[in-house]
């Protein structure tokens, strides 16, 4: 066999392991000597075990730290690195390829073509241009049309493989206790939890080829739950972009946010209930600019409180969700906007509490400022998450993640929580743009 390329995958265990089982585990063109992890605490230092990588890796392959990159290349006389992680601005994509470059190695960025599996099943993906867009409301709202319909809907979750690789291959969560069987963080629970609430069964894991032949068994049509800005792993019938009127021109200047707005069939600009004109109508420019055949549809997310009267006048912690204040970006959520509609007396600064893990996330976060993420990727970290809610001072705690933290962590100040759902504003709707899949 002649001498094979060699590969370095860069990635955050999503896309990188994903672009590894479509087109190189059984390439014998190519041997990808390591991943280089970055994102999620606590990825690297693993293997993608020999049992996914396949007959070529009988060894797995090693995960690196991102930060050990210029040496991995140099060590492995490395001819080419694949860049496999999303939601990230252009200029740091292009400081990746010019270290890359500049240690001597190829830098990539791979395409739908080589990356996107067919299904026997109608697909519909829902996407997004940044992370926080609200692609799960929207998400919810297609399967809930389509299940009013008629149709059987199997959803399947962008891969949040953060335990045991091996055991994650294949994973279905239909019912609560599924999220406990296999040992769920806080992040994974936001996705999965309110589309078995909603009677949706959602499938997740590493190998996405083998989870989309168990869905297609159980579905007339297979919902693709997007994650960050990524692409759909699957060839698409529909494919749905949320863009976010609350970071502006961000859909033009992230990866691969961007190749979201331009393959998109249809557009929906969410938040306009809680966003100014000009910054709708720079969404709209960028829209006109780049996909000007998409439909458009106009969305708001209005907030729904329990118990809202307990706000007034109270000194309030906001928990918001995690991944939408770190890498995407977000000033503030949905906690912020009741803190803010329900006449909260001040914001209390979470800096001072914080404990271990979540001390870490602001220094390398610190532009999330008065706001606590609700980060749990494991029990250790929502451990510390507990303990620096329970350490603060303030009178209440409003919880503005996608599942009710008060089943995860005990709390020793009252709380309430908030939810949102999406609203589509007008014609077109989501109605009429499923109505072929009906």
């Amino acid at each position: 066999m002649r001498d094979r390329k060699k590969i370095i995958i860069m990635g955050a265990a999503g896309r990188d392991f994903h672009n590894f089982n479509t087109y190189y585990r059984t390439n014998d063109q190519y041997e990808v000597v390591a991943f280089t992890a970055t994102q999620i605490p606590d990825i690297e230092g693993r293997k993608y075990p020999a049992e996914l990588a396949g007959v070529l890796y009988q060894d797995g392959i090693q995960i690196h730290p991102e930060s050990e990159l210029t040496r991995l290349i140099k060590d492995y006389d490395v001819d080419e690195v694949v860049f496999s992680y999303s939601d990230v601005p252009y200029d740091y994509v292009m400081s990746r390829s010019a270290l890359v470059n500049a240690a001597g190695a190829d830098f990539k960025l791979m395409g739908t073509k080589a990356t996107q599996l067919k299904s026997n099943k109608p697909v519909i993906a829902v996407c997004a241009v940044r992370t926080g867009c609200g692609k799960s409301q929207t998400t919810r709202r297609v399967a809930q049309l389509l299940q009013k319909a008629g149709k059987k809907v199997v959803a399947i979750r962008h891969p949040m493989p953060y335990g045991d690789l091996n055991a994650q291959k294949v994973q279905r969560f239909a019912e609560l206790s599924d999220l406990d069987k296999h040992k769920c963080t806080i992040e994974e629970r936001e996705e999965y939890e309110p589309h078995i609430v909603s009677g949706t069964v959602i499938y997740a894991g590493v190998d996405y080829e083998a989870i989309l032949r168990h869905a297609e068994q159980e579905a007339d049509v297979i919902l693709w739950d997007g994650g960050n800005n990524d692409l759909p792993f699957y060839k698409t019938d529909l494919h749905i972009t949320v863009a976010d009127p609350h970071r502006p021109g961000d859909e033009l200047f992230y990866y691969p946010g961007e190749a979201n707005l331009r393959a998109a069939n249809v557009i929906l600009i969410n938040k306009m209930d809680t966003a100014n004109s000009e910054d709708i109508l720079a969404v709209r420019e960028s829209i006109a600019q780049v996909n000007p055949e998409a439909v458009v549809i106009d969305g708001a997310s209005p907030i729904f409180v329990d118990e809202y009267e307990q706000i007034k006048g109270k000194r309030v912690l906001v928990v918001e969700d995690g991944p939408t204040l770190t890498h995407g970006e977000m000033a503030y959520g949905a906690g912020v906007v009741a803190a803010e509609k329900f006449g909260a007396k001040d914001l209390v600064d979470p800096r001072p509490f914080t404990v271990s893990s979540i001390t870490e996330t602001f220094d390398k976060y610190p532009e999330i400022g008065t706001l606590l993420p609700a980060m749990g990727y494991g029990d250790e970290q929502i451990k510390d998450l507990e303990t620096t809610i329970n350490k603060s001072d303030a009178d209440l705690v409003i919880i503005g993640t996608p599942i009710d933290l008060r089943k995860l962590v005990k709390l020793n100040k009252p709380a309430v929580r908030v939810r949102y759902e999406l609203q589509e504003i007008g014609k077109p709707d989501l109605h009429d743009v499923l109505k072929k899949f009906f």
